[in-house]
């Protein structure tokens, strides 16, 4: 039989989502533009707060919180002092079958947690039961009380740990996202920041965007400059959770091209697990990027601007370890990594586009996907519902492949009002879809219901135009 330790961690929000821990075995013609050169309000103070437990709060000795997904008591000693200071609450039920804080597919202890385990001091004895699909627990554990005032963080990753990705946003590791471990460093890398920008809370979350100046990239198999323009996107959800994405351009020492864009989680601030998603040139010295299973850690201070990344050629990974898990709250769309499909027909114009190429382009060339063409954004302008500027920055991440010409532009537009709107226009010429994201509190939270379809670019001097439709 094997013996879990489960404990529990709640959150100070609405809608939380749990962060479980088990002792167990380990286990892509235009322009992604983005940027932030142009004038706003870049963030001056500290890292993002994630969400903490509820001010001042000190469970009562004894007291005990329903876990996600579960039926019958929590661990022993379990306490949610979310809200009010020192009250008790229960958590959302987690999803029928889910690998929850409970109980499940993982077999943690659930419902009815660890059989006879003591309770905090002063309480009572917890329900022996094991939870559905779960296994009882093992007697005299005690699971993680959670504090008061400032609230606990979720438990840091060492390198034999194993972070599980939510399914929505897995960075290709849906298994999870093994540490370093023992595995050969490939590079670190140090980038050169320029503003941060807080765009508040949109439809996803709480949005920080990053520009990326530059920075270095260095391992025993290639030294590398990150170009400007480079972009860095971080979202922290309500209950604390993490996701990044990042897409830039390196040249190497040798002056090859190499298309560099990362994704990354985790369960709460800070222990950032990163997979880096690379295309380099098929004929090059770097192919090995291409095929090389890659992950790592990714650093961020917004006060100092400062984010550093270490990246490991992943080995096997041994027995033991911990494994922390990922979950969102319920309620909030995803963010996606792949073009958003177009749905409905074009009807009315919401606005004109009209966006600066005019610094060259940058090839790599064939590469694991097909052949990478990236067009960086200078600036420019729009007309219509949406009147200002398109922030110099970002690109179009231009890919040849299968006889299909996809463009992935990533760009910033800049409002008269001094408002961001992050955007992707993303797709196969004929079917490009652009997702926006907005302060949804703000004056252009509409824009936030992504409902709208993309014209396919036209070439003028130095520029590309583009119509944004309604759809019906």
């Amino acid at each position: 039989m094997v013996v879990t330790l489960h404990s529990m961690i709640s959150f100070p929000v609405s809608s939380r989502r749990s962060v479980s821990l088990a002792l167990t075995a380990l286990m892509p013609l235009i322009a992604a533009f983005a940027g932030c050169s142009g004038s706003g309000d870049a963030v001056s103070g500290g890292p993002i707060v994630g969400a903490a437990a509820g001010s001042g709060g000190t469970p009562a000795a004894g007291q005990t919180a329903a876990a996600d997904g579960g039926n019958g008591a929590a661990a022993a000693g379990t306490t949610a002092t979310t809200g009010a200071a020192g009250t008790t609450t229960t958590k959302p039920p987690g999803a029928a079958g889910s690998t929850s804080s409970a109980a499940g597919a993982s077999g943690a202890a659930g419902a009815g947690a660890a059989a006879g385990a003591p309770a905090a001091t002063g309480g009572a004895p917890a329900n022996p039961t094991a939870g559905a699909g779960g296994i009882a627990g093992a007697a005299g554990l005690t699971a993680t009380p959670m504090a008061g005032s400032g609230g606990s963080q979720p438990p840091a990753l060492t390198d034999a740990d194993t972070l599980i990705p939510h399914a929505s946003w897995d960075c290709g590791m849906p298994a999870g996202i093994p540490g370093p471990g023992s595995g050969e460093l490939a590079f670190e890398a140090t980038l050169t920041l320029g503003e941060v920008y807080d765009l508040g809370d949109t439809q996803f979350g709480k949005r920080l965007l990053i520009e990326v100046k530059g920075g270095t990239l260095k391992g025993p198999e290639i030294e590398a400059t990150f170009m400007d323009r480079g972009l860095d996107w971080q979202l922290t959800l309500p209950n604390g959770a993490v996701e990044v994405e990042q897409v830039n351009i390196l040249q190497t020492s040798d002056g090859t091209n190499i298309y560099f864009r990362n994704c990354g989680t985790a369960a709460g601030p800070g222990d950032v697990r990163i997979v880096p998603d690379i295309e380099a040139p098929t004929s090059s010295r770097y192919a090995w990027l291409n095929t090389t299973k890659l992950a790592g850690t990714r650093t961020f201070d917004a006060a100092t601007k400062k984010l550093t990344m270490r990246v490991f050629k992943l080995a096997a990974q041994s027995a033991g370890g911990a494994m922390l898990k990922v979950e969102e709250p319920m309620g909030l769309p995803d963010q996606t990594w792949e073009c958003k499909k177009p749905m409905g027909r074009q009807a009315g114009v919401v606005y004109t586009e009209s966006v600066g190429i005019d610094g060259g382009s940058v090839s790599v060339g064939a590469s694991k996907r097909g052949s990478r063409n990236i067009v960086p954004i200078t600036g420019g302008t729009t007309e219509g519902r949406i009147e200002g500027g398109v922030l110099s920055g970002g690109a179009d991440f231009q890919l040849s492949a299968g006889g299909e010409f996809i463009l992935d532009a990533r760009y910033t537009l800049k409002t008269k009002e001094g408002e961001l709107i992050i955007v992707r226009n993303c797709g196969p010429i004929g079917a490009l879809v652009p997702v926006f994201e907005a302060k949804a509190s703000g004056p252009y939270g509409w824009v936030n219901a992504n409902t709208w379809l993309s014209s396919d670019p036209g070439i003028g001097p130095g520029v590309v135009n583009l119509t944004i439709y309604e759809t019906n």
